[in-house]
This record gives C-alpha cells, sequence and structure tokens, in this order.
C-alpha cells in the first residue's frame, strides 16, 4: 500500500524511522512486539470499559433500572434477580451490591407505615442466620423520591467481615405489596471514607447504583 504523501518539513514519519530496525529484527523479537501491542489494545479496552457505565434493567412485577461503573455481573443469590461486585486480587469480595424481590404481607393504608413492622422480621431471620450479626441502625430514607426503609449491620460473608446496609423499597401505590430488596455489602478496607455501615454507599463503587436505581 502506498504512503500518503507528506511535506519534507513534516517527515519523516515513526513509521519510517522504525521500518529499518523491524526489517533487521528477527523473528523472536517480532514476535515479541505484535504480543505487546495485543497487550495494550486489551489494557486500552479494560480502562475503558472500567470508565464507562454500564446498565441493569428489569421487567416483572417490580420493574427497575440502575447504572454502576467498576462493578461486574455475578450468578445472584437463590431467588435474587441481580448481583454485581467487585473482588480484590486474592479473588474475595470487596463490595457487592444485589438485587432481590420483595413480598409486603396485607396491610392496610400506605406501606412506608408496614416498612418498620416488617423490617422487625426481616432483622430477626438475618440474626436466625449469622450469629455474627450486629445491627447498627435502622430507618426511612428516599431512593430518588421513594420512600424506602433502611438496616444497617455488620456480618460475615465466607468468614469475611463485611458493612452491610440492605434497603427495603416498594412503590408508592395504594395495596401495593411487591418490591424489591437492595443489599449492599463492602469490606471495611475496601474504602477509607467508609468506616461504619452507616456511610455504606455514600461514596465509592456503591454509590452510583443506588443513587441512580429507579423503579419503573
Amino acid at each position: 500500500m502506498a504512503a500518503i504523501p507528506i511535506r519534507a518539513q513534516y517527515g519523516p514519519t515513526l513509521g519510517r524511522v522504525l521500518e529499518p530496525r523491524w526489517r533487521a529484527a528477527g523473528p523472536p523479537a517480532r514476535a515479541l512486539v505484535r504480543a505487546a501491542a495485543v497487550a495494550a489494545v486489551a489494557l486500552a479496552i479494560a480502562i475503558a470499559l472500567a470508565l464507562l457505565n454500564a446498565h441493569f434493567s428489569a421487567g416483572g412485577r417490580v420493574p427497575f433500572s440502575f447504572s454502576y461503573r467498576s462493578l461486574y455481573r455475578s450468578a445472584p443469590e437463590a431467588g435474587g434477580i441481580v448481583k454485581i461486585r467487585r473482588l480484590d486480587s486474592r479473588g474475595r469480595l470487596e463490595d457487592s451490591f444485589a438485587v432481590a424481590p420483595l413480598e409486603l404481607p396485607p396491610y392496610a393504608g400506605k406501606s412506608q407505615g408496614e416498612l418498620p413492622v416488617f423490617a422487625t422480621g426481616y432483622i430477626r431471620e438475618l440474626q436466625r442466620r449469622d450469629t455474627d450479626f450486629v445491627l447498627y441502625g435502622e430507618g426511612y430514607q428516599r431512593i430518588n423520591t421513594v420512600p424506602a426503609y433502611d438496616v444497617f449491620y455488620t456480618a460475615r460473608v465466607r468468614g469475611r467481615l463485611m458493612l452491610g446496609r440492605d434497603v427495603l423499597l416498594v412503590a408508592q401505590r395504594r395495596g401495593q405489596r411487591a418490591g424489591v430488596r437492595i443489599t449492599m455489602l463492602t469490606t471495611p478496607t475496601a474504602n477509607r471514607d467508609v468506616t461504619s455501615p452507616l456511610e455504606v454507599a455514600t461514596t465509592g463503587v456503591l454509590l452510583r447504583p443506588y443513587k441512580t436505581f429507579t423503579l419503573h
């Protein structure tokens, strides 16, 4: 293929400068250069994907969506809808954001009045499943103007201490019983700005999916 003509004052091109060395290089050296070029391209793609936002949408009885970055899809727990997570260099869990269905019992009035009642039994179940469970607090919150109820705690996941925050969320429609449960976990060492369960999803990789979570 003919080279594009370049004015003398702008030349020589990098290709012309390197051409004699490339011709003089043996097959092993050329193979090494090609491998390095492929690795550089793969690294550039990985960096670009890490900097771009990914999105997830779900239909069904409780449609929702959210965006995330620097977290990767994983198989959800039994009965769950979606799970994204980040692992450390040793393959251990650092951060996790999971969404599962939630079903309130029949109730009268508004769902925000029922959520604290439901949370009482929910917390008992967490304590029953994990003897290391420690409740740090609970209370109302809003996600994109929708009332929700938070449960803050510490627990052990596969022997590792985690800071936890579960969000119980039901759409604000009269008599609505179907909702979702968002479970967010992070290690105490994953983010130096998160030192308590009360700070989970206030910064770091869990902030984006939490802040962008929207019921449809």
